[in-house]
């Protein structure tokens, strides 16, 4: 399993505008920028709108409030930074930009509109570039102050948020289910539709006999062929795995396989555990 709990999830990084990253569900990841004003009145208008009706609207509100309070708790009236500091540093960053060496002009023996156009296309995605360069290094210095500002306790609080295990586990809306494993220890399921995903975790369960694994599966609601989603060996049986696609899936069931794993169950599930959706 140990597949799903770490090269499953890539990071995340940030697009060259707000509008891209709340289609592509990195909402949360805004809200210590949108804490510390380093959004525009649009972009704001646009987080506001999106966070209305969204699922992760009360999570968000709830990181920003603590983003705030531990600027409030953290700054001292003498320690306030200086006024201009912000204007300092998009100044700083406008001049870097400026300073690219410009693009080299074309030959006149070549010259012409298709020339002109491609030139023009170029300068337009070199100047995308920058602003967005320039926006995600705004959004990483912002989190980065927080978390400076918060010292241990809002760095973990940030990082607990962003891992996947937990954002599952601390979800609203999230349902657990237990159930006994033959051969001793339960299996626990925690769902949550928000996050389309649902956390397995095994306790007191004894590894596989040797050479075998445990094997997790997802039976589709459309009843088709289950869904490998990842082994449990003696070294990762005791640690928490997520699987996406909750939405699809009716329930997860669990057998026992060849060591690396099938392509489809070769044995009766030792475990079936009914999912809600």
């Amino acid at each position: 399993m140990s597949e799903n709990t770490s090269g499953g999830f890539i990071r995340r990084m940030f697009a060259n505008d707000i509008a891209t990253d709340l289609a592509e569900g990195r909402v949360l990841e805004l809200a210590e920028i949108y804490a510390l004003d380093a959004v525009s009145d649009d972009e704001r208008a646009m987080i506001d709108a999106y966070i209305k009706d969204a699922p992760e609207g009360p999570e968000f509100l709830q990181r920003v409030h603590e983003a705030r309070e531990t600027l409030a708790v953290s700054f001292a009236p003498e320690e306030a930074p200086p006024a201009g500091l912000f204007d300092n540093i998009m100044e700083r960053i406008s001049n870097d930009a400026a300073s690219q060496p410009p693009a080299v002009a074309a030959s006149p023996d070549v010259a012409g509109p298709a020339v002109d156009d491609l030139a023009a296309a170029r300068a337009k995605r070199e100047e995308r570039t920058r602003a967005g360069g320039a926006r995600r290094w705004i959004v990483g210095a912002a989190a980065a102050a927080v978390i400076a500002l918060g010292g241990i306790g809002v760095g973990a609080y940030v990082s607990t948020q962003n891992d996947p295990v937990n954002q599952v586990l601390q979800a609203q809306d999230v349902q657990k289910k237990s159930a006994p494993v033959p051969g001793g220890g339960t299996a626990t399921i925690s769902a949550s539709s928000a996050k389309d995903s649902f956390v397995v975790l095994m306790d007191g369960v004894a590894p596989a006999p040797e050479g075998k694994v445990y094997q997790l599966w997802t039976l589709p609601k459309d009843g088709s062929a289950p869904v490998p989603q990842g082994t449990m060996d003696a070294e990762t049986l005791s640690k928490p795995a997520v699987v996406k696609g909750l939405s699809s899936a009716s329930s997860v069931a669990i057998t026992v396989e060849p060591a690396g794993g099938s392509s489809a169950p070769t044995t009766d599930p030792v475990l079936v555990v009914g999912l809600s959706a």
